[in-house]
């Protein structure tokens, strides 16, 4: 029961709040006897306080007019994300009567104008990407109070006013996890490179502190550079080159909250004329690039995926605040630890090994997680979903 406890998708409706406490209760109350010497887990993992949110006042009767204002499709994850959310809108259209999407391609300002022509298109509720924490923070407050409820997914806004729930996958626990890895598999000394994901936005903020706090942890680790990519392949592959003519061989690894921009990383340590023993070890996942690379390089290598599949959870948890039924303010999506052969830590096991996760039938730019099942191609995807 933990096991299949683990790998499901943590939302309303799946055990209840309470019967996923009792739950989780059960699962650590039955681990092995061997003595645990890694980093505490409640440092790593840090869940906070959840507390559940009494939706009853927006309950009404459906089907229901949907509003979905994504902040772009810029990057590989944002377009299986945006395509999750379509999937799962096509699965749910006996409550749903119509779905109006918006891009806001990047741009705050955009996404503000986007959100006030939802709102007049008289939706019952809106599901958000934003942009940027503080740019969208204000808009969203006054759709709130014209009575409209909002969940955010992938991102949030700074006040808790302003959203009912919010859909994530742990961003701290994500970039815990990994920088405990690095610094563990480094024993505790030697210099690293950070490259955080885009500047401003909220996961790739969050991940960068609660990595900071890690290596905080450990004094004899220096970090000599920190970069932000936009998580970018192209960006990851240009910052990285400039750090190697500098840093070169002194580097002795390279934290990065997603593999979009550590496959870029990768890359520039190969096109610098590393071999493949000489890469240093990497974090980040999300990519399938980027679990092939290291699978096949064999450098060490500890990912974890900010699963897209997120997505899928809002759209449910939307039709939860419409139904009247309480959910978590905030809602954690599960995600996998993937750990190349021989590298796991003491603090840091795999969930899955790095040669049992890699899709080896999937192109170098698939993304890992996104839960819409074995047949998915984000290339010939199609979801008949109600406009």
């Amino acid at each position: 029961m933990g096991e299949d406890l683990m790998k499901s998708h943590l939302k309303p409706g799946t055990f209840g709040f309470a019967g996923l406490l009792a739950a989780s209760v059960a699962l650590y109350a039955g681990a092995a006897a061997a003595e645990y010497k890694g980093l505490p887990r409640t440092f790593i993992w840090n869940p906070g306080v959840v507390s559940l949110v009494d939706t009853s006042s927006f309950k009404k009767e459906g089907p229901y007019r949907i509003g979905f204002s994504n902040a772009s499709q810029a990057d590989l994850w944002l377009v299986t994300f945006a395509q999750g959310v379509q999937w799962q809108v096509a699965n749910r259209k006996d409550l749903i009567e119509k779905f109006i999407i918006t891009d806001a391609n990047s741009d705050p300002a955009k996404q503000i104008s986007d959100i006030q022509d939802l709102v007049n298109q008289d939706i019952d509720l809106l599901i958000v990407n934003p942009a940027t924490a503080d740019a969208l923070n204000p808009i969203l407050g006054r759709v709130m109070r014209q009575g409209i409820p909002v969940v955010t997914v992938a991102r949030r806004v700074e006040d808790d006013e302003n959203f009912v729930s919010f859909v994530t996958a742990s961003d701290a626990a994500l970039a815990r996890t990994c920088a405990a890895w690095m610094a563990e598999k480094l024993e505790g000394k030697g210099k690293i490179v950070l490259l955080p994901g885009l500047a401003g936005s909220s996961p790739a903020e969050a991940r960068l502190a609660a990595a900071k706090e890690v290596f905080a942890q450990f004094p004899q680790i220096e970090v000599i550079d920190t970069q932000y990519t936009g998580w970018s392949p192209a960006n990851g592959k240009q910052v990285m080159s400039a750090i190697i003519q500098r840093a070169g061989k002194e580097i002795n690894g390279v934290w990065a909250d997603s593999g979009l921009q550590a496959s870029g990383s990768v890359e520039a340590f190969q096109s610098a004329g590393f071999t493949a023993e000489q890469i240093p070890p990497h974090t980040g996942g999300d990519m399938n690039g980027m679990y092939k690379a290291a699978l096949k390089n064999g450098f060490p290598f500890c990912g974890a995926d900010y699963t897209p599949s997120m997505g899928i959870t809002a759209v449910d948890v939307a039709l939860d605040v419409l139904q009247g039924a309480a959910v978590p303010k905030q809602v954690d999506v599960n995600f996998q630890v993937v750990v190349s052969e021989g590298d796991e830590t003491t603090s840091v096991k795999a969930d899955v090994p790095l040669k049992d996760y890699v899709a080896a039938d999937k192109p170098d730019d698939f993304i890992m997680g996104h839960g819409m099942g074995p047949d998915y191609d984000p290339k010939t995807f199609k979801a008949e979903y109600p406009q």
